[in-house]
């Protein structure tokens, strides 16, 4: 389904029968995802939750709008706020966001701390602290743009896996290798340039000192083989009203792609601790 934010079609998807009187939880992909990269996952997690995947904006079938000022923070923690008022109106959600995703389902927490059930974030930061560490990640995050601007959406999707970060997953077979990336060609260069433009890192307000306004029951999880993402969630998860830092052993940034088994034990421990919790 398509739902609007002043005048932008963001995708949403529902994959199984949603009721309400089950919690609802909203996953949220990473940059050059999609709404579909959760199907996997959620047919392994328990049945007693509506699972509700969005294509960020600039992603999937999400338009992919010219103006930067949709792809900045406030913006997507606005098209969050209206996806989750359309769906489950007043009651609250559980969020799950990968990387990217997570940068956004954290800033929502941040925002909207009384909207939110459950916070599972997975190889997520809370920003850069800072100030020239930012502006060097802006500048590094402008010239993937520019790399973007100039080359195929396919060549880009080529240099974006030969990053150190995801050398994890060339153990998968040549054939699955190139099913994600071809999912991955349907994306917009606009989008994942206006991504980058309005919601790098770089340029996302840090988070660090209102973590603890977060008062709700949080899991972290990071994979042991992405040493950076491991050593900033060990670091954050102090920062939280109540949080725990789950690391899964032979794993690198995308723990639900390459150890989903681990993954959804982790996900679902959480859920059914939560689940008991009467909000």
């Amino acid at each position: 389904m398509f739902i609007d934010f002043n005048g932008i079609k963001l995708n949403v998807e529902i994959p199984k029968e949603f009721k309400c009187d089950k919690d609802s939880i909203i996953l949220i992909h990473g940059f050059t995802g999609c709404s579909e990269d959760w199907l996997p996952i959620i047919d392994l997690l328990p049945e007693h939750f509506n699972f509700i995947l969005m294509d960020m904006i600039g992603h999937g079938k999400s338009e992919h709008p010219l103006t930067v000022d949709f792809y900045k923070t406030d913006s997507i923690v606005e098209q969050i706020k209206t996806i989750k008022e359309k769906i489950v109106k007043n009651s609250k959600v559980i969020l799950l966001g990968y990387s990217m995703g997570g940068r956004a389902a954290l800033s929502y927490a941040v925002k909207y701390p009384d909207d939110i059930k459950g916070l599972i974030l997975e190889s997520a930061s809370a920003g850069i602290k800072n100030d020239k560490e930012r502006k060097k990640r802006y500048e590094d995050d402008l010239k993937i743009v520019d790399y973007i601007s100039s080359h195929t959406i396919e060549e880009f999707i080529e240099f974006w896996y030969d990053q150190e970060m995801f050398n994890t997953q060339r153990r998968f077979s040549n054939e699955k290798l190139k099913r994600l990336k071809k999912q991955k060609y349907n994306n917009s260069k606009i989008g994942l340039m206006n991504i980058l433009r309005g919601f790098s890192t770089g340029i996302m307000p840090p988070l660090h000192d209102k973590l603890k306004n977060i008062k709700v029951r949080s899991v972290l999880i990071s994979g042991e083989l992405d040493t950076k993402y491991t050593f900033i969630n060990s670091k954050i998860a102090r920062g939280f009203h109540k949080a725990k830092h789950k690391v899964v052993k032979n794993s690198g940034h995308n723990t639900h792609l390459e150890e989903p088994t681990r993954f959804v034990e982790i996900v679902t421990n959480y859920l059914n601790q939560i689940s008991q919790v009467k909000v």
